[in-house]
């Protein structure tokens, strides 16, 4: 039986900035003893991601345990049974890989309250308020609202408990996530910059986006061009849809900022879309729907 004052808190580590601060804050709030320290794992992250898990670790003083999905080995394997990247209720990928193995998870385990990332930041208080009015089940709390904890804060807080970090914001991506293939939300910034840096990754996503095309026999690409009479951008011109741009005729974005990804990365509840949302094609023909918890 537990104690009056015992608590089980779930704290979703999601391999971000801000998630990591969140489960430090919740643990000094509700102790120790009481927190749950979870990874979803998509087998799809950057190595440095696994270095940072085991810092934060010997910084909370307490083991991050690591799930992943049982039903698909591959985040290509995902992309290829569903013939898509993005749906209207987000990434493809983050819905199976994450949202999926985080609801399954719940269904077995009994929790009081669950730890969630959202920063101090104007966009983030809709989905926040969003998640509590829509998904009550969750019992979310949100340290970094009470705190008033943005990304810049939480930068300062990992350096000051001598963490290096990540090595994707180093080299100027606005999250951690998915650098395996890179970002199917990242915009069109993130995979300009994928172009340049890491051409390997970008080549193999163009390509990517052509098996699901010629599978689906149907435009399946990352972006769109918010520009009048802009449509669908692939990363490379596909030869039986000649008038989709492709990414080098977009001119230069910025590397805009994400959410960090933890199964609740797709289309806010109460936000208008914000520019990088605007620059994803999210596919609305497809049927596929699946609650958030």
């Amino acid at each position: 039986m537990k104690k009056k004052d015992e608590k089980k808190i779930i704290c979703w580590w999601s391999g971000g900035i801000t998630s990591s601060v969140a489960c430090k804050l919740a643990i000094d709030l509700y102790g120790l003893e009481n927190c749950k320290v979870i990874f979803i794992d998509t087998k799809n992250e950057h190595e440095d991601t696994y270095r940072f898990l085991k810092d934060c670790e010997k910084w909370y003083e307490k083991e991050i345990e690591v799930i992943t999905s049982n039903n698909y080995d591959s985040i290509q394997e995902v992309w290829r049974k569903h013939k898509s990247l993005n749906v209207a209720t987000g990434a493809i990928c983050s819905s199976h890989l994450k949202r999926k193995v985080r609801e399954d998870w719940q269904k077995e385990n009994d929790y009081d309250f669950q730890i969630f990332g959202f920063e101090f930041e104007s966009k983030e208080f809709n989905r926040a308020k969003g998640l509590k009015l829509n998904h009550s089940k969750a019992k979310a709390i949100f340290p970094l609202l009470m705190f008033g904890y943005n990304k810049e804060d939480c930068l300062d807080i990992v350096r000051k408990a001598k963490i290096k970090i990540p090595i994707m914001y180093k080299i100027g991506f606005q999250n951690n996530n998915c650098f395996g293939t890179g970002c199917v939300q990242g915009g069109i910034g993130y995979w300009q910059k994928m172009k340049t840096d890491f051409p390997e990754k970008f080549e193999a996503m163009a390509k990517m986006e052509h098996e699901l095309t010629e599978l689906k026999k149907k435009p399946v690409t990352m972006l769109k061009d918010q520009s009048k009479n802009g449509g669908l951008v692939f990363l490379r011109k596909h030869k039986d849809y000649p008038q989709i741009k492709e990414i080098s005729q977009m001119k230069g974005h910025k590397v805009k900022p994400l959410k960090d990804c933890n199964g609740y990365c797709g289309i806010d509840i109460l936000n208008e879309q914000n520019e990088t949302e605007q620059e994803i094609n999210f596919d609305n023909g497809e049927n596929y729907q699946t609650s958030l918890f």
